[in-house]
Parts: C-alpha cells; structure tokens; sequence
C-alpha cells in the first residue's frame, strides 16, 4: 500500500495523514468515506490552515490541551498537532453526535503523537 502522506501543501504548513507502523490512516479513511459536501468543506479548512498557518475561527479551529487541537467542518472533527519543519499531522476524525467530545478521541490523538515523534527520531516514519 503507498502511503498519502501529504494532505495539503500550502505556503505555511504541509499538513499530512497520520499512519500506524501497520500503514492504517484513520483520518484518510474517514476523509474518504464522507460524502463530497463534507469532504469540500474539511479540504477547505485543511487549505485555509496550510495556507495561513492557523484557523483564526475558534469555532473552527480549537486548542484541546497538551498540544493537540480539533479542526470542525460541520459535524466532523479532525485532530491534529504540530511538528517541526511546519508540518501539522492530523491523526484521527470522528463524526460528532453530542454536545461532549469523547475522551478516547482525544486520547487516539494523543497517543499517535507520541507514535509519530518517536518514529520520526528513530528514523523509521516514512519508510
């Protein structure tokens, strides 16, 4: 399977899909299951944040903590981070159904962050 890294290249961040060490990209999967309404509007948000470097709607674009933050295109939540190299990873979406975000997303975000940054340093991400 080849992997689609890159997301969008804009002129201030290369935003890219997360992917396991087995090659699952949650977040690409989801992208690719919306329909193209959806889709429109999630590519649009993705363009804006890689062209400006930042979502200054905060209903759009939110700090959850421990650097880690949810981009909202109507009913779809996408998580993301920042790395070095002005690059943001986004790691995993979910389609929102009450007024709470659900731990474990923030914990899935959180925890392939902590994949990413120890596969980058070790040489191994983007084999």
């Amino acid at each position: 399977m080849k992997k689609e890294f890159i997301a969008y290249d804009g002129q201030e961040l290369t935003i890219e899909w997360y992917f396991t060490e087995r090659g699952k990209c949650e977040s690409l999967s989801y992208f690719k299951s919306l329909p193209i309404n959806r889709k429109r509007k999630i590519a649009y948000m993705l363009e804006v944040l890689s062209n400006t470097g930042k979502i200054f709607n905060k209903e759009k674009f939110r700090h959850e903590g421990n650097q880690i933050y949810v981009i909202k295109a109507s009913e779809d939540r996408f998580f993301c981070f920042f790395f070095r190299g002005a690059k943001a990873i986004v790691t995993n979406a979910y389609e929102k159904k009450s007024a709470k975000m659900p731990v474990r997303e923030k914990q899935k975000a959180l925890n392939a962050k902590v994949d990413y940054i120890k596969r980058v340093k070790g040489g191994t991400y983007y084999d």
